[in-house]
């Protein structure tokens, strides 16, 4: 069977695949249109399975928050480049998962992957999976929360790479706003000392003892020493013990304090956090492929 042009434009419209890629395959199938995209289906989702392995450690943060702002969803999604990350089509799936995890409350990413990404539409893993066949780099839905508030739910983001919503009972917008702005630019380890991991805070203890005995200082002095400085290191994780930035001379704890609000929780998310970058060196690349 002849492939007319025709044909081949319409089926680069229904799955946004390249012309020579479109017309092989109807020419596999005998012109047969749905067979057709389903043949580009399945060859898509090997493609994408072979970039599996590919490091993704750019992408966008999103925030989704209910209209009574009692909810919010905050996820990250990857990519491989931030050509892609600034594109319409990524910003997009982000936005629309982040809509997913705030309307269902998926327990986890695996479950999160399996509903629809819209109404109606494919699921989540699959229209992942297409755009990988369509952009080429790896692209993933690598995490997620949300919070239900017991007061009211604050967001800021800076730029499209950290992202913070708080749940914060009393104050105004305004202070809403400038604790979840706070956040984003100290990133506190939590909310305050109660809250500090007994492990991580002996870990700090063993490491001001090592350095305090190096001083030859007798052992009360010490030991006063010791109290001083983890003082100051559970100041600088904590939230409310941290200056506030746009007023250093009060800590965030006194202006909580001042405006009769309270804090319950928060969530700060960063792109490529803890992801182990793929360093290049595009000289060396280069000489490679000469001397090779």
């Amino acid at each position: 069977m002849q492939i007319s042009a025709a044909m081949v434009k319409e089926l680069r419209e229904r799955t946004g695949s390249g012309m020579m890629e479109c017309k092989k395959a109807l020419t596999e199938v005998g012109g047969d249109m749905e067979a057709a995209i389903e043949l580009m289906r399945k060859s898509g989702l090997a493609k994408a399975d072979k970039k599996a392995d590919r490091v993704a450690a750019e992408g966008l943060i999103r925030i989704a928050i209910s209209d009574d702002a009692k909810t919010a969803a905050i996820v990250e999604c990857n990519c491989e480049t931030d050509f892609v990350s600034g594109g319409d089509v990524f910003a997009e799936f982000t936005s629309n998962v982040a809509a997913r995890v705030l309307a269902d409350s998926p327990a986890d990413v695996a479950a999160l992957s399996e509903m629809a990404i819209t109404d109606g539409g494919d699921s989540i893993d699959v229209t992942r999976k297409n755009m990988i066949t369509k952009i080429g780099e790896n692209i993933l839905v690598r995490r997620f929360q949300r919070i239900e508030a017991t007061g009211s739910v604050g967001s800021y983001m800076h730029g499209a790479r950290i992202g913070v919503v708080v749940d914060i009972e009393g104050g105004d917008d305004t202070l809403l706003k400038d604790i979840a702005m706070h956040i984003a630019a100290t990133n506190p380890t939590c909310i305050d000392e109660s809250q500090v991991p007994a492990e991580m805070l002996e870990k700090e203890k063993a490491i001001l003892i090592a350095q305090a005995e190096e001083s030859g200082k007798p052992a009360a002095i010490i030991e006063k020493m010791i109290g001083g400085r983890i003082n100051k290191y559970l100041a600088e994780i904590t939230l409310v013990g941290q200056p506030f930035v746009k007023d250093p001379d009060k800590t965030v704890g006194q202006l909580l304090k001042e405006k009769g609000a309270t804090i319950h929780s928060f969530i700060r998310l960063g792109v490529g956090e803890g992801i182990e970058k793929k360093t290049e060196d595009f000289a060396a690349e280069v000489m490679a492929q000469i001397n090779s």
